[in-house]
């Protein structure tokens, strides 16, 4: 199988996102790969080591985006491909998503395009059902386990009302949720490996298509206002009395 796995370079979930001057400011927070990335790659990997073949991950962004895909790399993926192009900057999920098509086009005989469940700065969870459906491929979402595959793939789909079972011919793209499995962590090996890759840089020219025009644009950025909030502690003589002055508050706050 030949897979290409999408991953992304994000603040770590720890940052305090802020509103400077209408630009989003992640403060000092360190970039990590996307958290629910690292699942993806671990499905990835598994699949190829069951089934044979290799896996490339990619990523869109700048140069650091190359921290995501040294990553993956120490993980165990073959190869890296870096799209980078000033065209990318003010991209919607759509646009990202032709983009990213055209990235598993040029790879070639791309079995699966895997993704992780969602990223954890724009969150909209759609890019691998965006994909798909640019290249005219079935999507398989919230994947939690595989059951086979071949020239068709089974899997077992993570839902609210619990599992689902679907099988799918391939190509296809899949995006993978964390009941697959915890990520292995990079090997002392596969980090010297990643550190020393020449990972190639792909432009918009490359890929053999335009800058795609962004449906979506932000017309404005703000923080939400801040509410004070205060505590009060409620005394009495026994919680009957607590009860009644705790009532009295609120329908003097008009909360009842």
């Amino acid at each position: 199988m030949k897979i290409a796995v999408f991953v992304k370079l994000v603040p770590d979930s720890a940052a305090t996102f802020t509103v400077d001057n209408g630009q989003p400011n992640w403060g000092d927070a360190p970039l990590v790969i996307n958290p629910w990335d690292e699942y993806a790659v671990e499905a990835a990997l598994a699949l190829t080591e069951e089934h044979g073949g290799e896996v490339v991950a990619v990523s869109l962004g700048g140069e650091n985006a190359k921290e995501a895909l040294k990553h993956a790399l120490a993980m165990g993926s073959s190869e890296a491909v870096l799209v980078s192009d000033d065209a990318l900057a003010g991209l919607d999920a759509a646009g990202a998503a032709r983009v990213m098509a055209a990235v598993v086009q040029k790879i070639g005989d791309v079995d699966l395009a895997v993704f992780g469940k969602s990223s954890i700065d724009s969150d909209h969870g759609m890019s691998s059902a965006m994909v798909a459906r640019v290249l005219g491929w079935p999507s398989l979402s919230l994947v939690a386990a595989v059951q086979s595959a071949g020239d068709t793939i089974t899997v077992e789909r993570s839902m609210e009302e619990g599992r689902q079972v679907v099988e799918s011919p391939l190509p296809a793209t899949m995006s993978v949720v964390k009941d697959f499995g915890e990520p292995r962590y990079p090997s002392f090996m596969g980090i010297r490996k990643a550190s020393k890759a020449e990972i190639p840089l792909w432009s918009l020219s490359d890929l053999g298509i335009e800058v795609p025009t962004a449906a979506v644009t932000r017309s404005e950025i703000m923080a939400p206002p801040k509410r004070e909030v205060t505590n009060e502690i409620i005394k009495g003589g026994s919680p009957e009395e607590i009860a009644a002055t705790l009532a009295d508050k609120i329908i003097a706050e008009g909360v009842l």
